[in-house]
């Protein structure tokens, strides 16, 4: 991973089976994989759980730039889920975004422009750790496709990797960084499973096994392993286990590493290895409180940050590919109680939370992001059978802007979009009914026909988006009101859709915790706990104020700090800079209040306001920061 500025600032503050499309492992084959018994509809509800949550992931994948904004080594673990995603269910629907992730991004970057460090091209860069899990993204990818431009590139990368691994300190293992200052963990157990990875897809392969289990003998006698079965993060400078915390994607990766090299060579010792480092993981008190996995960084009061929220997920897959491997009920019966806590304790637009207990507190949020729900979707995939399911049913429906009454009804267009799996031929047919506060109305087609692709087998989803017409009352009270679409489908399956309208006379909220429902577009911008929500280097956000038909006249007062810029807009898309600060501040010296004149932006029929705030040195990191917004309007 690549540590920030902003990064180290909140640190210091807070002290699997392929569709059969690809090549087979060479050399022994894999154990033969068993499945413990599951109803057709918990299969449904799996794949349900696991497509709805799959799609909220990747509303937030920007196509313009082909990746998930803001975090690099992030995104690849985000994406390899998507690919996890497909292989578990069938559902390619998002093999697209994969190619187009791989054909716009292979080149070289400057620093800051993808993530904090300069990108060599190939997926490479100063972070060892980063390359190596875009080259495990590119074999998921290969796994899917068959095409061999993905192998190809995990090669290349598998390469550059090479480089870093030295005999000359501590005896072997790879380095953490180009500046090779700390062997951990992370990079070597990853080393492992790639190496591994490429000798079961290579034909006729010896090099990559050879150094895999090179690999492996030195991460045995490395010292990382703790008494207790868990790794520590890393080494010393003295080549002693450093007592760092354990973190549960190093867990992961050793399952995994373990694994991979079992298939590699049939040796049923790396069998028990895995199996060792799964229970060592699972005894209660070691990375798991009350039967749900824990990152230290979970506990209340504790600040997470960007990288700890992907850990878990990376465990879970691991922890599943143990599970189909042997097919024991106890991996599968942990993976239950963690798929059934993160779904009970998601949000109401289905957004899956950093702790899967869904503990919170008002000053200690159960933050949920793209990066908490790539991890917790691992969760839910480890509960979906390896074959998938024959039948399964989703819907998602987005939440309007906020509603600023004005004596009126106001009317607000939501979108429902409903997809679906069944065997046999013709449409699916499925039935809707709306649940809506009293005195409101919900306009929207009673029965729905989803027509099957023509190019896909029985799991390829069917899958159709409609209109959803709220009505408001000009009455209606200001907070919070739940819409709900009840989906129906044949098989028994059902599910409830949600949405949240947001009624506020006025407009004032803190940047990062209370702003949900203004952010018309978050483009990567991330929250501190202090709060504010702040956009470091080439990302923005913008938010939207949706002010009655009758004003005249607004103005919008913003505490905003570090090195931002401000803009303006009548319609999101042509902007007026109004706002920036001239000089590279990183400690927030400059925060105060700004108070800008609307009344420009008021011009036309809409009466919507837009604000977006950006970095005035996109290559440092210190983008502004806002840490409140107040809006006063008047009309006729």
């Amino acid at each position: 991973m690549t540590m920030s500025r902003r990064t180290l600032v909140a640190l210091t503050a807070a002290a699997v089976p392929s569709l059969g499309l690809a090549g087979i492992a060479q050399g022994a084959p894999p154990t033969p994989r068993a499945e413990a018994p599951t109803t057709p509809v918990d299969a449904a509800e799996a794949v349900s759980r696991a497509r709805i949550a799959a799609d909220v992931l990747m509303t937030d994948y920007d196509p313009a730039k082909a990746w998930f904004p803001s975090s690099w080594w992030n995104s690849a673990v985000a994406l390899q889920t998507i690919g996890d995603y497909m292989r578990r269910t069938g559902d390619l629907r998002h093999l697209d975004q994969l190619d187009l992730t791989f054909e716009q991004n292979q080149g070289p970057f400057p620093a800051g422009e993808l993530s904090g460090d300069e990108l060599y091209g190939n997926f490479t860069s100063r972070a060892i750790d980063d390359s190596g899990w875009w080259a495990l993204t590119w074999i998921c990818t290969y796994d899917l496709t068959g095409e061999q431009k993905y192998l190809d590139m995990a090669v290349l990368i598998g390469e550059f990797m090479l480089d870093f691994f030295d005999t000359s300190t501590c005896g072997g293992g790879i380095w953490w960084d180009e500046e090779r200052t700390y062997k951990n963990a992370v990079t070597n157990g990853q080393w492992i499973r790639l190496t591994a990875e490429l000798h079961n897809r290579i034909p006729g392969d010896a090099a990559w096994l050879e150094r895999a289990q090179e690999a492996w003998d030195w991460y045995l006698g490395s010292g990382m392993i703790n008494e207790r079965g868990l790794l520590n993060d890393g080494l010393t400078d003295a080549c002693e286990n450093n007592g760092d915390h354990v973190y549960t994607y190093n867990q992961g990766l050793a399952i995994g590493a373990a694994l991979e090299l079992h298939r590699a060579t049939g040796d049923p010792d790396l069998l028990e290895k895995a199996r060792y480092f799964a229970d060592s993981a699972l005894a209660e008190g070691a990375l798991t409180r009350d039967g749900i996995l824990v990152e230290w960084t979970d506990a209340l009061g504790e600040t997470t940050n960007d990288n700890h929220k992907q850990f878990k997920g990376i465990f879970l897959r691991y922890l599943m590919d143990l599970a189909d491997t042997t097919g024991e009920a106890r991996y599968r019966e942990f993976a239950a109680v963690q798929a059934e806590s993160v779904w009970e304790h998601r949000t109401v637009a289905d957004r899956l939370g950093v702790r899967w207990g869904g503990a919170e507190t008002e000053g200690s949020p159960n933050v949920a992001d793209w990066r908490t729900q790539a991890s917790a979707l691992s969760a839910l995939l480890a509960v979906v059978p390896a074959d998938g399911a024959t039948r399964s049913l989703s819907a998602a429906l987005t939440s309007p802007p906020v509603v600023v009454p004005d004596d009126a009804l106001a009317e607000r267009e939501l979108e429902l979009t409903v997809g679906a799996t069944a065997p046999g031929v013709g449409p699916v047919h499925v039935r809707l009914a709306a649940d809506a506060p009293d005195g409101w109305e919900v306009a929207t087609p009673r029965t729905l026909d989803l027509e099957r692709p023509s190019d896909g087998g029985q799991d390829a989803v069917a899958e159709i988006a409609v209109p959803v017409t709220v009505t408001v009352p000009a009455d209606a009270p200001d907070g919070v009101h739940e819409i709900g679409m009840r989906v129906s489908a044949p098989g028994g399956l059902e599910h409830t859709a949600r949405a949240l309208v947001v009624v506020a006379r006025e407009i004032d909220f803190s940047g990062g915790t209370e702003d949900a429902a203004w952010l018309w577009d978050g483009g990567g911008s991330g929250v501190t706990d202090e709060p504010g929500r702040f956009a470091d280097g080439v990302s923005a956000f913008i938010y939207r104020f949706p002010f009655p038909a009758s004003t005249t006249a607004a103005q919008v007062t913003v505490t905003i700090s570090n090195q931002f810029v401000v803009e303006l807009s009548a319609d999101g898309e042509s902007w007026t800079e109004v706002l920036r600060e001239e000089e590279p501040l990183r400690d927030a010296s400059n925060r105060g209040e700004r108070t800008l004149d609307l009344a420009p932006y008021l011009a036309g029929e809409e009466k919507d306001v837009f604000l977006r705030v950006s970095d005035a040195f996109p290559e440092d990191g210190w983008g502004g920061q806002v840490h409140r917004v107040t809006a006063e309007y008047s009309g006729s």
